[in-house]
C-alpha cells in the first residue's frame, strides 16, 4: 500500500508543481501541498528501496561537487547567425528562397529569443538523466545535479509512450520579479547582488553545491530538439506541441509564439513583440525565426557552425553616456591595431562599462571620436560595448581629431595598410605584442587546450625570456616555473602536467592553434579532413588548397604564405621533436571512394550518421552543400531541393543501393 502511495504522491506532487510554476493557476493551498510533500519524505525516509529517481524530493539538492564533468553532445548546439536590424529579415528570408530554388512564401515559426543560459535535457524513456551547458557547441558541462532542482521541469515526462531518447534544448532563466526579491534578499544578508537576471541565472546553474541553485527561483522552457530515437517530427510547432503536451514548460499557447508566411509577417511580428518587451516577465533581447518545415531545415543545412534555416534578430539595446577619458592601441596576433575607448565607468543594462573597442581609423572618421567627448554608449547584444554617436554639443573647445599611430606602440616598426582593409597591421612577426597575443591563441580551449596556461602566466613568461613562440611550451620545465614570483610546487606540476596532456591534439585543432589568417575551427577541419596528415597539409599548393570544399583564393593564399615561410615550417618540426603527437583524422586515405565527394538527402535505410562513416571509412569525403566540387548527391526518400540543384550543377545523382556497389 506504501509503494502506491509513495507512486501516487510522486504524480500528485507533479502535478501540482506544473501547475504552479509553469501555469500558474495553483489548485491547493501552501499549506496542503507542504503537508502531500511531507509525507512523500517519511515514506521515502523509511522505504528506502523506493526508486526516487523521478521524485521531487530530489529537487531539494544534494553533496556539493568537487568540479563539473564534460560531457559531449550527440548533435552539435549550434549558435544563430543574427542582426540588429528588422530589415535584414528580408536578405535572410531571400537566400533562403535562393537556396531552396523557390519562389513562394516561406512558412516561419517565430519565438522569442530568451536572455538565458542556453541548457539542453536528456530524457530516456521519459526519465530525466542528464542536463547539459552549451559550452563551445560540441562539449559542455554536466550540470544534471542543478537543473534537478528546477521545479517547473517534469522529472519524468507526461506520457505513457515515452521515446526512449529525447533530448530538449532551451533556456535556463530568471523571471524579473523573482530576480528583484533575490537581490533584495542577497543584500539583506550582506551578500553580493547579481547584475541582471541572466548573470544571476548562469551563477546559479553553476553552483557545485546544488542547494544553493535549489534556493534560486530558476525557470526553464523548451524550444528546440537535439537528439532523438523513437520519435519524428514534421515541423517546429510540432515539437513545440509535443512539448507542452506531456509537460515541459514553452511559450505554446501565448501571442509570443506565431507562425509566421513570409519576411512581412515576421517583421511585423518582430515589432509587435518588440512593443510587449518592457511588459514581459522576463528578459529577451530579440525574436528567433526558423524555418518550420523539418524537411526544409534538413535542405537547408549549416553554415560553419550556424543554420541556414534560422536567424536571430535582436532589438537595439539600451544605452547610456559617458566621457572618453583616453584612446589606447591594443595590438593583435594578426598585428592588427585596435583603437579602444577608456571611458569613465557607467552601467549599461546593470553592467559597469569602461572600455569599448573603437574598431579602425575609418570607424574612428565617420563617427568623429575624440578623447574628451560625451558619448553614447550601449552593449550590442546587450553584451559588448559600443559607441554609438558623438555628442558634440558637449565637445571640449580644445579637442582634436584621433589618429592611429604611423608606428607600432608596442615594437615601433612602421605600420601597414592593406587597399582592401580597414585595419591597420603591425608587420613584425616578433613583435612582442603579437607574440603574446599568437600564445594567447595557441593555448586557447579550443586550440591546444593547455588550461592551466593563462594570459598572466603568458605575459609572466614571455617577460621572462622562456617563451617567444609555440616549441617553447614544450621546452618550459618545472624549474623554469618555480623560479617565477608566486608559483608554488603544485602549481608548477599542474602547468607542467596541463602542457603534456596537450601533445595529442587532433589535426584540425593543432591546425587552427598555428593561428594561420582566416583559418577558422570550421576551415582548420575541412583542411585536416583533406590532407589528413601535418606533411602533406604543409607540402600543399596554392592549386591543392583550392581543392579543398570552403576554401577559396584569399584563405589559400593565406595559408600559402603560411606553409612557404620556412621558420614556421621549422617552428612544426620542432613541436613534433618534442613530443607532439597528432592525431590523424580517421578517415581512410585509400578505398574505393577516395578522392570523391559526397553529400546526403532524403531518408536512407539506415541512419544518416551510419552512411557518413561508411562514406568516410571508404576514403570518401563529405560536403556540407551541394556545389561543383561534389561528386555524387546520394539521394533517400522525400529529398527535397538538394536534387534540383545537383541537377542545375551537373552533380551525379545516386541511391543508397547505387553507393553500395561502389564499395
Amino acid at each position: 500500500m506504501s509503494k502506491k502511495r509513495h507512486e501516487e504522491l510522486k504524480k500528485l506532487i507533479a502535478h501540482h508543481d506544473y501547475l504552479y510554476h509553469v501555469m500558474d493557476n495553483p489548485e491547493i493551498t501552501d499549506f496542503e501541498y507542504d503537508k502531500l510533500f511531507n509525507e512523500l519524505l517519511e515514506l521515502e525516509k523509511k522505504n528506502a528501496s523506493f526508486d526516487i529517481s523521478d521524485s521531487p524530493s530530489q529537487r531539494v539538492g544534494s553533496t556539493p561537487l568537487s568540479a563539473f564533468e564534460k560531457a559531449a553532445h550527440r548533435l552539435p548546439m549550434l549558435s544563430l547567425a543574427n542582426s540588429y536590424s528588422p530589415e535584414d529579415i528580408f536578405d535572410f528570408d531571400e537566400r533562403v528562397k535562393k537556396f531552396l530554388n523557390q519562389s513562394e512564401d516561406i512558412e516561419y515559426l517565430c519565438e522569442p529569443k530568451f536572455d538565458g543560459l542556453s541548457m539542453e535535457l536528456i530524457y530516456e524513456g521519459g526519465r530525466f538523466v542528464k542536463a547539459l551547458t552549451r559550452g563551445d557547441g560540441t562539449v559542455g558541462e554536466d550540470v544534471t545535479q542543478n537543473i534537478r532542482t528546477i521545479k517547473s521541469l517534469p522529472l519524468k515526462l507526461s506520457t505513457k509512450t515515452p521515446p526512449e531518447l529525447l533530448e530538449v534544448r532551451g533556456e535556463v532563466l530568471m523571471l524579473k520579479q523573482d530576480f528583484a526579491r533575490l537581490n533584495e534578499a542577497q543584500q539583506e544578508n550582506g551578500q553580493q547582488t547579481f547584475a541582471n537576471p541572466r548573470n544571476a541565472s548562469a551563477g546559479s546553474v553553476r553552483q557545485l553545491d546544488s542547494r544553493i541553485t535549489a534556493s534560486r527561483p530558476l525557470r526553464f522552457y523548451a524550444y528546440a530538439l537535439g537528439a532523438t530515437d523513437g520519435i519524428e517530427f514534421a515541423t517546429q510547432k510540432s515539437i513545440q506541441d509535443y512539448f507542452a503536451e506531456v509537460g515541459l514548460p514553452t511559450l505554446r499557447n501565448t501571442e509570443l509564439v506565431r507562425i509566421c508566411k513570409g519576411a512581412q509577417a515576421v517583421v511585423d511580428y518582430y515589432h509587435d513583440v518588440e512593443k510587449l518587451r518592457p511588459e514581459l516577465p522576463f528578459d529577451i533581447d530579440g525574436i528567433v525565426v526558423k524555418v518550420n518545415s523539418l524537411r526544409l531545415q534538413d535542405d537547408l543545412g549549416l553554415v560553419a557552425r550556424s543554420p541556414r534555416w534560422a536567424t536571430a534578430a535582436k532589438f537595439k539595446p539600451e544605452q547610456s553616456t559617458t566621457i572618453i577619458e583616453n584612446i589606447v592601441i591594443q595590438v593583435g596576433r594578426t598585428g592588427a591595431l585596435t583603437p579602444v575607448a577608456i571611458m569613465k565607468p557607467v552601467k549599461v543594462g546593470g553592467v559597469t562599462v569602461t572600455n569599448a573597442t573603437l574598431h579602425n581609423q575609418d570607424e574612428i572618421n565617420r563617427k568623429d571620436v575624440r578623447i574628451g567627448d560625451t558619448i553614447v554608449i550601449q552593449r550590442a547584444g546587450d553584451v559588448i560595448p559600443e559607441v554609438v554617436s558623438v555628442i558634440l554639443e558637449k565637445r571640449p573647445k580644445n579637442s582634436v581629431p584621433f589618429f592611429i599611430p604611423k608606428n607600432c606602440p608596442v615594437c615601433g616598426t612602421e605600420v601597414i595598410k592593406n587597399e582592401d582593409e580597414v585595419v591597420s597591421r603591425c608587420p613584425n612577426p616578433l613583435c612582442i605584442a603579437v607574440v603574446k597575443e599568437s600564445l594567447k591563441h595557441f593555448v586557447a580551449r579550443r586550440a591546444m587546450n593547455i588550461d592551466k596556461v593563462g594570459d598572466r602566466l603568458i605575459e609572466t613568461l614571455v617577460d621572462n625570456k622562456l617563451l617567444s613562440r609555440f616549441s617553447d611550451f614544450y621546452r618550459i620545465t618545472k624549474e623554469d616555473i618555480l623560479n617565477l614570483d608566486r608559483q608554488g610546487d603544485k602549481s608548477a606540476d599542474n602547468i607542467i602536467k596541463s602542457i603534456e596532456g596537450s601533445k595529442k591534439p587532433t589535426l584540425a585543432r593543432f591546425i587552427f592553434a598555428l593561428g594561420i589568417r582566416f583559418v577558422g575551427e570550421q576551415t582548420a577541419k575541412h583542411l585536416a579532413d583533406h590532407f589528413i596528415t601535418i606533411d602533406n597539409f604543409l607540402k600543399a599548393s596554392e592549386e591543392d588548397l583550392l581543392a579543398v570544399p570552403e576554401i577559396g583564393p584569399k584563405v589559400a593564399k593565406a595559408i600559402g604564405a603560411w606553409t612557404s615561410n620556412l621558420e614556421l615550417v621549422q617552428e612544426v618540426r620542432d613541436m613534433l621533436d618534442l613530443g607532439v603527437n597528432i592525431a590523424n583524422p580517421v578517415r581512410a586515405e585509400s578505398g574505393p571512394l577516395s578522392g570523391k565527394s559526397f553529400l546526403i538527402t532524403g531518408t536512407l535505410p539506415i541512419k544518416r550518421d551510419d552512411a557518413k562513416d561508411i562514406i568516410e571509412k571508404n576514403g570518401g569525403k563529405i560536403l556540407g552543400s551541394v556545389s561543383s566540387k561534389l561528386s555524387y548527391l546520394v539521394v533517400g526518400d522525400d529529398p527535397g531541393s538538394k536534387v534540383e540543384k545537383a541537377q542545375s550543377l551537373g552533380v551525379a545523382i545516386i541511391s543508397w543501393d547505387d553507393l553500395q556497389k561502389m564499395l
